[in-house]
C-alpha cells in the first residue's frame, strides 16, 4: 500500500485525523500539493493597466501577479534573488519597478533584473543580470479572467487539469446573461485567519449539504439577496423544484450544482429593489435564449483541487484556502459581479456580500466554529487513534449520460472521499499519468 493511502480508506469510508494536524504530513503537502498543482492566484480585473500588481500567495509563499509594459500577465515569486527580501510589500498598486528595500536590486515588471547598485565596481564581469531575474511560475492560465498558475513545468494543460469541472466554474466566471467571461472582482479581498486545517474548508465546499443544521439560525431568519424574510426555514431559494446534483471528477474536484426544471422560470430574489430585480430577470431571460437547455444547469458550490472553492449563485465568489501550517489557514474571498452591470446593481451586491459572507457575515461564523473544533479534535492523543467517518451515501454516485462525472442525486460524502483519494495519490508523488484521466494524459504537456 502506498504510504499516504494508509490515511485514506475510501473502500471503508474513513479518513485519519492525522492528515489535519501532523507537521510531517503538512511539510509533504507543501512539496507535493502546493508546488505541483494548479492554484488560483487572482483575477485580471485586479491588474487592468500596465504596471499594475496584486500580491497573492501560492501555498505559504508570497507571489506577485502583475502586468508588464506590454500588458502581458506574469506571476513571480515575491523574493529578491540577492538575499530573499520581498521586492513588493504592498497588497496592490502600480509601479514601473519592484525594488528590494534591503540592497536595492530592482526588477522590471517583466521580471528582469535591471538595477544593481555599484554594478560596475562590484559585479562587472561576474554577475550576468539575465540569469538573475525574478522567479516566474512554470505555467500560467488566464481562464475567463481568473488567473491560475503552477510551479510544475510537467503539469498538464490547465483545461485538462480542470476537465469537466470547467462547465461549473464557467457559471461563476461568465456574465449572468450567459456570455463568456465578463466578471470582475468588486471591493477589496476579504482575508482572515482561522485555527483550522486548510482541507476542512476545501472539503466543506465540495458539496457538504449535510451541515445545514449549523446555519439553522440564518435559515430561520430566511434572509438572502432580497434582504427580507424569505420562506420559513430556508434562505432565498434559487432552485425550487429542481434536481440537486453532487458531482466529482478523477482530478479531485467536487461540486454541488443543480438542474432547474424544464421551464426554468425566473425566481424573484431581490424583492425590495425593483431595479435590481429587473436587471437579474433580464439576465436570466437572455441566458435562456443564448444557452437553451444548458441554461438549466446552475452552480451552487464547488472545490477545484486542491484549495480553490466557489459560490456560483449568491454570494458569487471565489475562495482560496491558504495554508499557514497544519492547524492554521488564511482564507481569501474574491467577490464577483458582471463588469458591465449597472452601478446600482454592483453596490447592492456589495452590501449583500458584506452582510452574508466573511468573518463578520451570517454563515462564515458558523462554519469557522466547526472547522476550528474539528482541527482541535484531530490533535488529541486519544482522538488521533480514531478516524473520521466518511460513509455517507457510499453507493449513491453513478455515471450519467447527460452530466459528466460521478453523479449523486442525494447528499453524499463521495465528493470528499474522491478528494482525499486524489490527495493521497498526489502526496505519494505519483506522476501526472497516474493522477489524470487516461484520455487527457497524451496532450498534457501542451
Amino acid at each position: 500500500m502506498d504510504s499516504y493511502s494508509r490515511f485514506v480508506d475510501v473502500a471503508q469510508g474513513s479518513v485519519s485525523r492525522d492528515i489535519f494536524v501532523d507537521d510531517a504530513i503538512y511539510a509533504q503537502e507543501l512539496e507535493q500539493v502546493f508546488a505541483r498543482m494548479w492554484l488560483f492566484v487572482g483575477h485580471e480585473s485586479l491588474i487592468p493597466n500596465a504596471g499594475d500588481f496584486f500580491t497573492s500567495r501560492m501555498g505559504e509563499e508570497s507571489v506577485i501577479l502583475c502586468r508588464d509594459r506590454e500588458q502581458r500577465i506574469h506571476v513571480f515569486l515575491n523574493t529578491c534573488r540577492h538575499r530573499g527580501m520581498k521586492v513588493c510589500r504592498y497588497d496592490q498598486g502600480n509601479t514601473p519597478l519592484f525594488t528590494c528595500p534591503y540592497h536595492a536590486w530592482s526588477y522590471s515588471t517583466d521580471g528582469r533584473l535591471v538595477g544593481v547598485p555599484m554594478y560596475d565596481k562590484l559585479y562587472a564581469g561576474t554577475l550576468d543580470r539575465s540569469q538573475w531575474s525574478l522567479i516566474e511560475v512554470a505555467r500560467l492560465e488566464n481562464y475567463k479572467g481568473a488567473i491560475f498558475a503552477t510551479w510544475d513545468p510537467a503539469a498538464p494543460a490547465f483545461k485538462d487539469y480542470m476537465g469537466d469541472a470547467l462547465v461549473h466554474l464557467d457559471y461563476v466566471l461568465d456574465s449572468r446573461d450567459g456570455r463568456d467571461g465578463g466578471s470582475e472582482v468588486i471591493g477589496g479581498i476579504q482575508k482572515w485567519v482561522v485555527p483550522s486545517n486548510w482541507k476542512l474548508g476545501a472539503e466543506n465546499f465540495l458539496g457538504d449539504s449535510y451541515h445545514s443544521i449549523s446555519h439553522r439560525s440564518v435559515d430561520l431568519v430566511g434572509i438572502g439577496p432580497s434582504a427580507a424574510a424569505g420562506v420559513k426555514g430556508r434562505r432565498d431559494d434559487q432552485n425550487p423544484g429542481g434536481q440537486d446534483l453532487w458531482i466529482n471528477y478523477p482530478q479531485g474536484h467536487g461540486l454541488h450544482s443543480a438542474m432547474r426544471p424544464p421551464a426554468n422560470e425566473y425566481i424573484n430574489g431581490f424583492r425590495n429593489n425593483p431595479e435590481v430585480e429587473a436587471y437579474f430577470r433580464d439576465c436570466h431571460e437572455a441566458r435562456k435564449a443564448r444557452l437553451g437547455e444548458r441554461a438549466r444547469m446552475v452552480s451552487k458550490t464547488g472545490t477545484l483541487f486542491p484549495n480553490t472553492s466557489y459560490h456560483g449563485q449568491q454570494p458569487r465568489s471565489l475562495f482560496v484556502w491558504h495554508p499557514h501550517g497544519p492547524r492554521s489557514t488564511e482564507i481569501w474571498r474574491f467577490f464577483l459581479v458582471d463588469r458591465d452591470a449597472p452601478a446600482e446593481v454592483k453596490d447592492f451586491m456589495r452590501h449583500f456580500y458584506m452582510r452574508y459572507s466573511g468573518p463578520a457575515g451570517m454563515t462564515e461564523q458558523d462554519d469557522m466554529e466547526n472547522w476550528n473544533y474539528a482541527t482541535a479534535a484531530s490533535h488529541g492523543t486519544i482522538a488521533r487513534r480514531f478516524p473520521y467517518n466518511y460513509q455517507q451515501s457510499m453507493q449513491a454516485s453513478h455515471a450519467d449520460a447527460q452530466v459528466p462525472g460521478a453523479v449523486s442525486l442525494q447528499i453524499t460524502e463521495d465528493n470528499a472521499r474522491n478528494f482525499y483519494r486524489q490527495w493521497a495519490r498526489v502526496m505519494d508523488g505519483r506522476d501526472w499519468s497516474a493522477l489524470m484521466p487516461a484520455d487527457t494524459v497524451q496532450g498534457s504537456a501542451g
